[in-house]
């Protein structure tokens, strides 16, 4: 596994775009926990996280984006009142459910952290992330917490302590305007519905 440390110069940046390119698996520090990521369109990928996981395969990974503009720039839909959750939250722990042009829908999260961020915007905008632990154990909190987790991946980048410590949470805007709320994590429903409120007013 190699090992990268902030600050990633562009050096660093241009290899770890390699390696989400070649399909590597990169542990990557985020706001809320250190998460593990890849290519969002390599299959082969996103099936060694989930073997090296443990997880569901039918269970969805997010996608963490690098803006707003890049979640655009992917051809996800950001309705007007999810539009409002994104501008007050984002960056930061909500991921939206978005429906999708043809069908279905996905997870989606502008990150608090710089690095996260930048980590997207190298791998051309948008990177597929789940948590940097084996499924029903805690996330991992800190790089070293991540890489004991999982050893199976390429790469991490250590950016210290995560610094949430809390998931993001999980929420849909409905078409009638209501609120799913999927996992109450670091932002609670009361602040989603009074923006949401105030959108509507």
């Amino acid at each position: 596994m190699k090992h990268y440390e902030i600050p990633l110069s562009p050096a660093d940046l241009a290899e770890l775009a390699t390696t989400f390119r070649a399909g590597g698996v990169v542990l990557v520090p985020t706001d809320t926990v250190y998460g593990v990521a890849a290519a969002p369109g390599n299959a082969a990928a996103l099936a060694r996280i989930v073997e090296a996981k443990g997880r569901d395969p039918s269970k969805p990974c997010q996608l963490l984006a690098a803006s707003p503009e890049a979640v655009s720039a992917a051809g996800i839909p950001l309705p007007p009142r999810a539009a409002a959750l994104a501008r007050a939250f984002w960056p930061g722990a909500l991921t939206l459910v978005l429906d999708l042009p043809h069908g279905g829908t996905e997870g989606v999260r502008v990150p608090d952290h710089p690095v996260a961020r930048a980590l997207c915007e190298a791998a051309g905008g948008t990177l597929r992330c789940t948590s940097a632990n084996h499924s029903g154990e805690p996330p991992a909190l800190t790089a070293a917490e991540a890489e004991a987790a999982l050893p199976e991946a390429d790469a991490i980048v250590d950016a210290g302590p995560a610094k949430g410590g809390v998931a993001s949470s999980v929420a849909k805007v409905m078409q009638d305007g209501s609120l799913v709320l999927f996992r109450e994590g670091a932002i609670p429903r009361h602040a989603l519905e009074a923006t949401l409120g105030a959108a509507q007013g």
